[in-house]
């Protein structure tokens, strides 16, 4: 059996993926915590080892997500409030993205070597695009270094047969997308789907099976 630590930025996402992770054969528990603190890591995978046994898979889906810009506009495109880049949006947003994903990885690949475990997968996401993160700068750059621990974490724990990928998946509905935002997708000439969560689970639960164990080192974009 591989079980699985998925980080979650809401309480209610948690829940709903605990629940429907609980089903036939399996096993999930909920566990809440400040991923700001550097300290949690170690909590996460001591909780999940006394609940569930070892972790074989992470999967780095927390964001500490807030909108900020180096511009004076009140607002995007989208009519949603922007703020400027402040010490604290980065540092909300950097210490989730980043020092989190950092962490929780540095954490399962130590113990996974105490073991003598053989086995294991890592699955970041990410967002932005070639030119940053215009409205989202703080997430953007945050991601890019998320994007950038999980490339190096490829090569660096492929000796112990640990797998990591990058999932960039398209605009999602998790219950923000509005109609000017499926507008702009359809006219857009880079973003092709409007996605539901399920959509871009499905890619994850392949990364993390035993038929994608030549698949590591990548950036995987979702349209």
């Amino acid at each position: 059996m591989r079980r699985t630590a998925t980080t979650a930025s809401e309480p209610p996402t948690a829940r709903k993926w605990w629940r429907k992770s609980a089903g036939p054969g399996g096993r999930a528990e909920a566990f809440e915590a400040d991923l700001g603190d550097p300290d949690t890591p170690r909590t996460l995978f001591d909780v999940a080892e006394e609940r569930l046994g070892p972790v074989d898979i992470l999967i780095n889906n927390a964001s500490g997500w807030i909108q900020d810009t180096f511009t004076p506009d009140p607002a995007d495109q989208f009519g949603r409030p922007l703020r400027p880049v402040t010490a604290q949006t980065w540092s909300q947003q950097f210490s989730v993205d980043a020092m989190a994903s950092a962490l929780l990885i540095s954490e399962m690949a130590h113990r996974h070597r105490a073991r003598g475990a053989g086995w294991g997968r890592v699955v970041g996401l990410t967002s932005g695009a070639d030119l940053g993160f215009p409205g989202e700068v703080c997430c953007g750059a945050a991601k890019a270094a998320q994007t950038n621990y999980t490339l190096s974490a490829a090569v660096e724990l492929a000796p112990l047969g640990i797998t990591a990928n990058v999932v960039h998946p398209p605009v999602t509905d998790t219950g923000w997308v509005t109609d000017e935002v499926r507008q702009f997708v359809a006219s857009s000439a880079t973003h092709f789907h409007v996605a539901d969560p399920a959509d871009v689970a499905k890619t994850i639960v392949f990364l993390t099976s035993d038929d994608a164990a030549l698949v590591t080192g990548n950036v995987i974009a979702l349209r």
